[in-house]
């Protein structure tokens, strides 16, 4: 009964409670693909990366922080069908204050200095390699809110930064994707969890290979990894989707 409570009380402090009602059943497509998006800043402390996304959110844009490289933090957000139109949207946020400097990325553009992948392999390799450039960093979603970089958050600036349009809760998460069978896992699913009684979705995390998935874990706030089959997620287990 305590290691239950345990559970409940680790995967959840990672992720918002959702609304009250029947999950979505899940659907088979695949998931849309960004078009030109504007990255912004430079920043050596990664508060200063969360609140620049934040006054972003603000604005209604999907913007994530990431980690370039160690001590260099950036952010990406937008979805344009042309250049011209990034442009200009980035622009208007100069013109406003809200960005100092800009680039506008292609579609082809590798958010990381890695190549862009030509196949699906390739893809769910660079999926695992952006997840491990999250571990160790505070799971601030904005620096001057508590609500953190929750972990459907996580897994959508993952996706993101690969140029796919992952939906931002858990649970419309899990209903975008395809259900995978444990034994048929690969790199670059992602995986839910319903702690609690309800048996409601409320924690995503995705999957590295080898038995060991990252998440936004409660302990030490910071994005870590775990392994799946340990006994508080294997009890809290609901079922792994893949988008690829």
């Amino acid at each position: 009964m305590t290691h239950r409570s345990s559970a409940s009380t680790l995967l959840l402090a990672g992720c918002a409670r959702p609304p009250q009602s029947a999950p979505p059943r899940p659907s088979h497509a695949a998931l849309p693909r960004l078009g030109f998006t504007i990255q912004a800043g430079a920043f050596a402390q990664v508060e200063h990366a969360a609140r620049l996304a934040e006054s972003l959110q603000a604005k209604g844009l999907s913007a994530v922080y990431y980690q370039a490289r160690p001590g260099l933090y950036r952010v990406r957000f937008g979805d344009y069908r042309t250049r011209e139109q990034a442009q200009d949207a980035a622009a208007a946020l100069k013109a406003a204050g809200t960005l100092e400097a800009f680039q506008i990325v292609a579609p082809e553009q590798p958010s990381l200095p890695r190549p862009v992948p030509q196949d699906e392999r390739g893809l769910r390799a660079n999926l695992v390699e952006t997840a491990r450039t999250y571990l160790g960093v505070p799971y601030l979603w904005g620096g001057t809110t508590t609500r953190g970089f929750d972990c459907s958050g996580l897994a959508m600036a993952v996706y993101r930064l690969n140029g796919l349009q992952l939906p931002r809760s858990s649970r419309e998460q899990f209903a975008a994707g395809t259900p995978v069978d444990l034994d048929r896992l690969r790199p670059g699913d992602l995986l839910f969890f319903a702690p609690g009684r309800r048996g409601e979705v409320s924690h995503v995390a995705i999957y590295l290979g080898d038995d060991t998935l990252v998440h936004a874990s409660s302990r030490g706030r910071r994005i870590a990894t775990d392994r799946l089959s340990g006994p508080y997620f294997r009890e809290a287990f609901v079922g792994a989707r893949s988008y690829l």
